[in-house]
Order: structure tokens, then C-alpha cells, then sequence
């Protein structure tokens, strides 16, 4: 009976502990993808403990994304505010570690990836425009600058996620609108250098032409002459002063939706050596870890006799937007919209510049597990063999993350007229088939920029 029991209730734990994130929030993001923003807030605020568990971090920018997207811009700038005090209080907790190395990670509190964290004041910022503070917008632009800089200290790596193009655009944009040319210049000549040394490379996005004009646009009014011909010669094109009394709308696409995170395992064989030393071997993928389990060679020679073991952790699944991009029209005239991020890519990357540790971090769980079950069943075979079906159920990834952001960006500016514009946004299937089109207004003030956000959230679900 007893042994009935404890089938049953590993069992149900086991098939309760193998969902992933994406799976566990289904009734939410399936309200969000059918763009049912109302319900899908609703299920989000159902859950009264959300904000004590140790995915607090995932329901604030979750509910902040929602709330943008209602046009409820106050509410989600609370909830995102609340999300940046949140990851700004993230302490290392001696007891998350501890339960991240005997059971999972997903014991630990979720603090973002990098991007991630980014993202945060990107959103934070389109919400200050659209409530029409752009005082406010620049000190998100500073709190951006902050995080860039502790990005950049933190990983020195060549060939890694450790600069972000967009964000520097944005920065440029934003203090541009706000009359701070001198730091528009600035980031949009950091942009440039990051997309051309870093994102060419990483990502296969070049240098947007937009930033191209904006560069030299800021340049030439700030009379920089010297810097206007280098740009224009390495450019091969010419700086074309706007029309006086015109102003700017910059329009932004967000397109699909980002990729979410899923398990993958690899089989190990474990060989076992001296003095406490056991190797975890895979000679397809070219890997070997080392671990020291003491000078036990009973632990130990039990810990080899394993042979092989199966080690979880994350991995990223593709969810591919409908649309591959935009154009938006304006009296007759279309204008092409540029991709300025790759969400979906820089998610790719960050996970594999730290594929080796985050290897290493699993194994070491598994080496743990493994020796503590040998040392239990020294002592009492039946106990032994209960910790190993618990060891086996608590191999898990760490599945979580945001997953409303975007897939990418796309943008453009336009230069207009004062007045009220009616402009059309035609969303682009692969291959430029027209997809969706997206009428919208704006008002043009001379010598102001205006902007308009919009986000194409069809996509494509991840195989799960």
C-alpha cells in the first residue's frame, strides 16, 4: 500500500514539476495572443499570490505590458517602476543557492536577463511619451546609460551580448525630441558603432539608414562640420536639411512575440577517477566537467557506477512573427520600416554565451544529488531509492521568462507638415505580401517629433 502511495503522489508531482513557465501561464497567454488584453489582465490579477512567489518579477512586467497595451500607460509604469525596485533589491540568498543546487533552479527567485532588464525602461519610456513627460523619459534614458554601464563592466567577453545597439538609439531619439542634441549626437554615434562592430556580427542586423540620417541630421545642427563630412563620406551620402517649419513622427513596430524558454537535456557518462574525482563526459558535443566528491571512494565508486546521466537545463524556442516587417504611408509616400532590435536573437545569444556555465551549474546540482542518494543508501536501501525517484522528478530546467516582449522592432521617421495626419501602416508577409494594414493618427507640431507605437503580436506558437 505504501509503495502504491508513493507511485501516485511521484507521479503527480512529476507531471505537475515538467510543464515550463509557458505552459503553467497558459490561460494568460492565451487570452494575450488573441490581443483579449482585458481577460488576460483579468487572470493576471486573479492570481492573489503572485507577488510572493519567486516569479514576482515575470506578473510586474507582464502586467505592465498589458496595461501599455490597453493605453492604460500610469498603471503600467507602476507596475514596470515596481519591477526595476524589485531587480535593483535582488540580494544573492544563501537558501535560494542551496535549493537551486539540491533540487532546481526554479527555486530561486527569477531576477531577467540582461535585455530583459533593458527592456524595462524602453517600455517605462514610451510610456512617459505617450503621457507627454519627456523630462521623465530622459531620466529613463539615464537609468538606461546605468544599466548598459554595468552590463558592459560585468562581461568583457568579445563576440558576446554585452552592448545593445537599440537602446542607445533610443537614448538618441528620445533626448533629440527633448532638445539635447549634444547627447543625441552622442547616442546615436554609439548606436552606430555597436550595430556596425556588434550587431552585424551577432546578429546580421547592419546599421539602420534612419540612424544614418539621424547621425548626420545632429551633426549638422550642431554644427560639428568636421564630424558631418567623416559620416557622410563613410556613409556615401549626403545630409539633406529638413524643411524649417516641418515635424517628426517616429513610428515603432513591435512585431510577434519573443521566444520562450523549454527544457533540453544531455545524456552524460560519468567516469570515475581518483582521490574523489569523477568526470561527466559527453564525446559527441566535445564536453567534460570534473567534479571532487571527497576522498569517500565508496561515494565515489558508487557515484561512477552511474554510468550514464541525463543533466536538464534551458533552451530557447523560436516563436517566428507572421509579419516580416512594415511600411508606413503618408500622402502617398512609403516609407520603409528598418529593423532596430532582434529581441529573439540577442535571447538566442545570452543563453549560449553562458551555455558552459549553466552546464556546469547542472552538473554540479546532479554530482550533489547523486553522491547524497549513495551516502543515504549506505544507510537504508528503501530511503535511498525514495531520494533517487525524488532526484530524478526534481531535475528540472529553469524555464522562466518574459515572454510578452516582442520578437523585434522595426522603425522610421517621417518629416511632415504641422497639422493632423492620417497615416498607414501596411504590415509585410515573408516574401513582401501585403499582410494587415493599420490606420492611425497624429498630430505634427513644427519642429517637434511625435510618436507612435504599435505591436503586431500574430506569431507563430512555440513547439512545446
Amino acid at each position: 500500500m505504501l509503495k502504491k502511495l508513493l507511485v501516485v503522489v511521484f507521479v503527480f508531482i512529476a507531471l505537475s514539476g515538467c510543464r515550463s513557465f509557458y505552459q503553467s501561464q497558459r490561460d494568460f497567454h492565451q487570452f494575450f495572443r488573441q490581443a483579449d488584453f482585458e481577460q488576460a489582465q483579468s487572470v493576471l490579477s486573479q492570481d492573489r499570490r503572485a507577488e510572493q512567489r519567486r516569479t514576482r518579477l515575470l506578473f510586474m512586467l507582464n502586467n505592465g505590458v498589458v496595461h501599455q497595451l490597453m493605453g492604460n500607460y500610469q498603471e503600467s509604469n507602476e507596475y514596470f517602476e515596481r519591477a526595476f525596485i524589485t531587480t535593483e533589491d535582488f540580494r544573492q540568498n544563501p537558501v535560494d543557492i542551496a535549493a537551486a543546487l539540491v533540487a532546481n533552479p526554479r527555486l530561486t527567485e527569477y531576477r531577467g536577463e540582461d535585455f530583459e532588464l533593458l527592456m524595462i525602461h524602453f517600455y517605462k519610456a514610451m510610456n512617459f511619451i505617450h503621457l507627454g513627460d519627456l523630462d521623465a523619459a530622459l531620466v529613463e534614458c539615464r537609468r538606461l546609460n546605468n544599466r548598459l554601464n554595468t552590463i558592459a563592466d560585468e562581461n568583457k567577453r568579445e563576440n558576446t551580448y554585452r552592448r545593445d545597439a537599440f537602446i542607445h538609439n533610443l537614448m538618441g531619439i528620445i533626448y533629440e525630441a527633448a532638445g539635447d542634441l549634444n547627447n543625441a549626437f552622442i547616442a546615436y554615434r554609439n548606436a552606430y558603432n555597436i550595430y556596425s562592430e556588434d550587431y552585424s556580427v551577432l546578429f546580421d542586423v547592419e546599421p539602420p539608414e534612419q540612424l544614418k540620417r539621424d547621425l548626420l541630421r545632429s551633426a549638422y545642427r550642431l554644427r560639428f562640420f568636421d564630424q558631418l563630412d567623416f559620416f557622410q563620406n563613410k556613409f556615401g551620402m549626403q545630409h539633406t536639411p529638413q524643411e524649417q517649419d516641418h515635424g517628426d513622427v517616429v513610428v515603432f513596430l513591435k512585431n510577434g512575440l519573443g521566444p520562450v524558454k523549454a527544457e533540453r537535456s544531455i545524456n552524460f557518462t560519468v567516469v570515475r577517477g581518483v582521490g574523489g574525482r569523477v568526470d561527466f563526459v559527453n564525446e559527441e558535443l566535445g564536453l567534460s566537467f570534473p567534479f571532487f566528491t571527497g576522498d569517500s571512494q565508496a561515494a565515489t565508486g558508487q557515484l561512477g557506477d552511474l554510468r550514464v546521466v541525463r543533466v536538464a537545463f534551458p533552451r530557447f524556442v523560436e516563436r517566428r512573427p507572421v509579419y516580416q516587417g512594415a511600411t508606413v504611408k503618408s500622402a502617398g509616400v512609403s516609407h520603409s520600416m528598418e529593423i532596430a532590435q532582434d529581441i529573439n536573437g540577442i535571447a538566442f545569444q545570452s543563453l549560449e554565451d553562458r551555455m558552459l556555465r549553466e552546464l556546469g551549474s547542472a552538473l554540479l546540482r546532479l554530482a550533489i544529488k547523486q553522491t547524497s542518494e549513495q551516502l543515504v543508501r549506505r544507510e537504508n536501501e528503501n530511503v535511498g531509492a525514495i531520494l533517487s525517484i525524488l532526484n530524478a522528478i526534481t531535475e528540472r530546467a529553469d524555464t522562466r521568462n518574459w515572454q510578452t516582449l516582442p520578437h523585434s522592432i522595426h522603425y522610421t521617421r517621417i518629416s511632415l507638415p504641422p497639422g493632423d495626419h492620417t497615416l498607414q501602416m501596411d504590415l509585410l508577409r515573408p516574401g513582401g505580401s501585403a499582410g494587415r494594414v493599420v490606420d492611425f493618427q497624429t498630430r505634427i507640431r513644427a519642429n517637434r517629433t511625435t510618436f507612435f507605437s504599435y505591436h503586431a503580436i500574430e506569431s507563430n506558437d512555440a513547439p512545446l
